[in-house]
């Protein structure tokens, strides 16, 4: 996530021989030139884009936790995330925007924007996404309230079955002071602009 993934070899080549197996099937020939070498790019691939599976996002979010006495909103918006939908095994994207109220201690902002991809990169669907991202920072950090919105575009929506080119799906999840206050929940919408 952000940096090179080194991967298991023999892993690599397993993934690889059943990609062969699907190109086969689909009437491809896989010994052609264009594709000698895709049954390995596809299972690296793969790895990559499902490599929120061995990662732990709580430790991930315990590094960097810090003493602060303020108590007023921190957002950080526009966290860009690609996933892949559990579904169809195609890709969504879109963009994360989280808020919280500090307790007495504020979270690194790039460990939010890992928290993010932790989930993403991992067989997912959006509304699931949204949730862990919410319940993961509360359980993490000292918070009042936690509040997530994300918003993505989904090529099986897209490229496939309705074939709906401008949809997009908004989703939400929030707890504590963003539960009990609906002027908070409007405030954190206006301030990332939704």
């Amino acid at each position: 996530m952000g940096s090179k993934i080194k991967h298991d070899e023999k892993l690599v080549e397993e993934i690889a021989s059943h990609y062969e197996a699907i190109l086969r099937l689909i009437g491809e020939d896989p010994d052609r030139e264009g594709l000698k070498k895709t049954p390995q790019r596809a299972a690296k691939a793969l790895l990559d884009i499902t490599s929120g599976y061995h990662s732990d996002p709580l430790a991930v979010a315990r590094q960097a936790v810090f003493e602060h006495d303020g108590s007023q909103m921190v957002i950080v918006k526009d966290i860009e995330f690609y996933s892949t939908c559990e579904h169809h095994i195609l890709p969504f994207f879109g963009k994360i925007s989280i808020g919280y109220i500090p307790d007495g201690k504020i979270i690194g902002l790039s460990k939010l924007a890992r928290i993010v991809d932790n989930f993403a990169r991992r067989l997912q669907v959006q509304e699931r996404l949204t949730s862990q991202v919410c319940l993961l920072l509360q359980e993490a950090l000292p918070n009042k309230g936690v509040i997530v919105a994300c918003e993505g575009e989904h090529l099986c929506m897209k490229m496939r079955g309705v074939e709906k080119q401008d949809s997009s799906t908004v989703t939400f999840d929030y707890c504590g002071d963003f539960a009990a206050d609906g002027a908070l929940r409007q405030e954190f919408m206006r301030l990332i602009g939704l």
